[in-house]
């Protein structure tokens, strides 16, 4: 199953994707980005990281939607170790629980990456 990349809001499918595809299609965007990222320029990872925030939102994926804001502060500011926050991603995409408090640990976790 495609997942649509458009700059836009999706067109909303027939049926809804099963949760499971949807995020094998994150896991695979992560990896290519993973791939990418020590030779792609900051503004590249950005699109990368708002096409998965934008199919992570459309799917109720809170919690990795959560973890994309902190990645686009992270790679505003220059940090390092974008790896680190790819891995974070990964976990939050992977997550069975997309609840508030789930969510918060999440935040709590990247706010202190993002304060070293």
């Amino acid at each position: 199953m495609e997942i649509a990349e458009s700059a836009g809001a999706c067109p909303p499918a027939p049926f809804p994707a099963p949760l499971g595809d949807v995020r094998d299609q994150l896991c695979v965007r992560i990896a290519a980005l993973d791939v990418r990222a020590p030779y792609t320029p900051a503004a590249d990872l950005l699109r990368g990281v708002e096409t998965i925030r934008r199919i992570a939102h459309a799917h109720g994926l809170a919690s990795a939607v959560t973890v994309t804001h902190f990645m686009d502060r992270a790679l505003m500011k220059g940090m390092g170790s974008f790896h680190g926050w790819l891995a974070m991603l990964t976990e939050a995409v992977a997550s069975e629980r997309q609840d508030f408090e789930t969510t918060n640990h999440f935040a709590e976790a990247c706010s202190e990456r993002l304060a070293r």
